[in-house]
């Protein structure tokens, strides 16, 4: 069976990544092609548990190499136990946050060395890298904004300093600039529908691979 695509979204909090990642499910579900929704930190269940303690406002003593450590621990436990198993079985993977938001959490937020994250997440990750990287670009404030509309709890990471996330988000495009063949970067700050159609035009090839690959098969 062929290969996956492993697809990944990335953006500061209230970016709208979750919103996107499920429309563009949808639609390639839609024509037949099998899709897996993960997250990080998550997607397993010690990865969950470790969750709970990165985003629990009440862990604010947290300094940032353990944090860093505990993303890691989480990354190590979804690629081996969800993300490579389902890529081999051919399922594209949407994943809600990968290495790089460690390198622009950490690394742009927190101020670490962006080689010493590297260097933690390199057998964390296992050698994956993703076939594409969505990077919805958000204005800051809305993005805060969007969360506390919603109603729901704002987390650990979520209650930093707005220029905290200034930091995060300007680290993203700097990220980008270093392979600019495997990040898409999208402007989030427009209608879900606009969003969603930029993001289908940045995934043509990896489609195009995939509906190659389906008539040859």
């Amino acid at each position: 069976m062929m290969k996956g695509k492993f697809i990944v979204f990335e953006g500061i909090d209230g970016s709208g990544k979750t919103t996107q990642l499920k429309l563009l499910g949808d639609q390639l579900q839609q024509q037949g092609l099998p899709v897996l929704y993960t997250r990080e930190p998550g997607g397993t269940r010690i990865g969950d548990a470790i969750r709970g303690i990165l985003l629990n406002p009440a862990h604010s003593e947290l300094v940032p190499r353990a944090e860093a450590l505990l993303y890691a621990a989480a990354r190590a436990q979804h690629v081996a136990q969800v993300v490579k198993p389902a890529l081999a079985s051919g399922t594209i993977v949407l994943c809600d946050r990968f290495l790089d938001s460690s390198l622009a959490y950490q690394g742009f937020g927190r101020g670490m060395d962006i080689g010493l994250l590297e260097s933690i997440n390199e057998p964390a990750t296992d050698g994956l890298v993703p076939d594409l990287t969505i990077i919805l670009s958000f204005f800051t404030g809305d993005g805060i904004d969007r969360i506390k509309r919603s109603g729901r709890p704002i987390d650990r990471i979520e209650r930093e300093a707005g220029t905290f996330h200034m930091r995060v988000g300007a680290g993203y495009l700097t990220l980008a600039q270093r392979d600019p063949g495997r990040y898409s970067i999208i402007n989030a700050n427009r209608s879900e529908e606009w969003v969603h159609n930029d993001i289908m035009a940045a995934l043509e090839g990896v489609l195009g691979e995939i509906s190659q690959r389906n008539n040859r098969a």
